[in-house]
């Protein structure tokens, strides 16, 4: 019986999901893995997703300055300026996340990243001589199959090569671009390598 009531809940979701689709939604995020059912058609993640966002950001008011597919659970710094494929939409559903992107900082996210709960991106520090302003941004930059531990921090100009992992609570102060890594720490230093044919 509660089989049969979380796949008529998933149902209900999809047909509310996708009726708010056609008529708020960028199509090429609806293409994406998110929206493609595992077991059903109608079991995607993805279309949660939707629902969600729009009751957070029309009713709410929630987030309601930046677009899908980021959550209301995540803060975000000019979105313009943030680069990833569509099949990467699940980084911003970490609760309690944050992107910065702002004085001509650019934040550019590879294929197959994860990024856990309250982790910092950040593209621009505050003026250590007057904090009220910021200085100018430096890229931030994750390579593909990254994982970012939560309550982690990139700062600006951090690059991480392919296959870096990020332990919990490090903060990354400078640039690892060799990658298959493990990293930790304040600051993050490596601690092992990874086999390069991991992913």
């Amino acid at each position: 019986m509660r089989k049969i009531l979380r796949n008529l809940y998933l149902f209900f979701i999809f047909i509310y999901g996708r009726f708010l689709s056609l008529f708020l939604y960028n199509r090429k995020y609806l293409k994406s893995k998110w929206f493609k059912g595992k077991k059903y058609f109608f079991d995607a993640p993805g279309w949660q997703w939707v629902v969600i966002d729009f009751h957070s950001r029309i009713f709410l008011r929630v987030n309601n300055t930046v677009p899908f597919p980021i959550s209301p659970f995540c803060n975000v710094v000019d979105y313009r300026n943030i680069f990833f494929e569509p099949d990467e939409l699940n980084i911003f559903q970490s609760h309690g996340s944050y992107f910065q992107s702002s004085n001509g900082a650019k934040i550019v996210i590879g294929k197959n990243v994860w990024i856990g709960p309250n982790v910092g991106i950040i593209g621009s520090n505050h003026d250590l001589k007057d904090p009220s302003r910021h200085q100018e941004g430096k890229d931030v930059i994750i390579g593909d199959n990254c994982w970012i531990g939560m309550n982690s921090v990139l700062l600006p100009g951090v690059t991480l090569g392919k296959n870096t992992v990020v332990g919990a609570g490090s903060i990354v102060t400078k640039s690892f671009p060799e990658g298959n890594i493990v990293i930790v720490g304040n600051p993050a230093r490596k601690i092992r390598n990874l086999p390069e044919n991991l992913y």
